[in-house]
């Protein structure tokens, strides 16, 4: 279809998926420790808590302060997870914990269960698809990992837009789309991002956030910007609205230009 859709460029509209604000956001979620919101974001570090009890890492002061970043997703190399392969072991000694949800391809469940062995106070593997602890993840961690190479809407980045865990992603499709590449002089953006695909860009950008991390007082800048979106099914159906009164104009043009021909 690429070559139609390039000639139809003038006449094709890319929606992104909504998603329901009613099963995920931070301040309904039946699932987490604890309810917060951009403005009172105190119920998050419960969270973390929590989610670091989850998979029976520490949680004591110390591994509070410490970023936490968290994947949930099929393990596939069409999500990344050869990138993460190609740099597991130097991301696993990087300042960051890691907790891990999803099934799929053995290569990378067994990766992330070596990691785990190797790294048991680092790095957490639920090798399972677990609805509430899903949500526990959002929730919880500061950071959320995904770096697909190619990915046309995806939804977990815009969760974690919601519940203020920032997105590391690819620049791809809709990572591209609904990610806005932190600039913490301007104070605005939603979250970093790379576009080559290499397991060093990836490594790169996971340095960057772990960086940023440590101004907590931008770092809650930044986490605000991202709750502060709107990618609810209001706002797409609103696309959609568009789309249909461009169609109907349009109809309407051709119909009179048809009539004034017959005249």
């Amino acid at each position: 279809m690429e070559g139609v859709l390039r000639n139809r460029a003038a006449t094709v509209s890319g929606i992104l998926n909504g998603v329901d604000y009613e099963e995920w956001s931070p301040q309904t979620d039946k699932f987490i420790a604890a309810k917060f919101s951009p403005q009172d974001l105190s119920g998050k570090q419960k969270c973390k808590q929590d989610l670091l009890t989850t998979y029976g890492l520490k949680a004591d002061a110390a591994a509070m302060k410490v970023p936490l970043i968290g994947i949930v997703s099929r393990f596939a190399a069409q999500k990344g997870f050869d990138l993460i392969a190609q740099v597991a072991d130097r991301l696993a000694r990087e300042e960051m914990t890691m907790v891990v949800l999803g099934t799929g391809d053995k290569l990378y469940e067994e990766m992330f269960q070596r990691l785990n062995k190797q790294f048991p106070n680092k790095i957490a593997i639920k090798v399972v698809y677990d609805n509430a602890v899903a949500h526990k993840i959002e929730a919880g961690a500061d950071m959320f990992l995904m770096p697909s190479r190619y990915e046309p809407c995806g939804l977990n980045q815009i969760y974690s837009l919601k519940y203020g865990t920032v997105p590391i992603v690819r620049a791809t499709g809709g990572l591209d789309d609904t990610i806005e590449t932190w600039d913490a002089r301007a104070g605005k953006g939603t979250g970093f991002k790379f576009s080559d695909y290499t397991g060093e860009a990836l490594l790169a950008t996971v340095r960057q956030a772990l960086l940023a991390f440590r101004d907590q007082s931008s770092w809650q800048t930044l986490m605000r910007n991202g709750m502060g979106r709107d990618f609810s099914w209001s706002a797409s159906a609103r696309e959609y609205g568009k789309v249909y009164d461009r169609v109907r104009q349009l109809r309407n043009a051709a119909t009179q230009t048809t009539e004034r021909v017959l005249v």
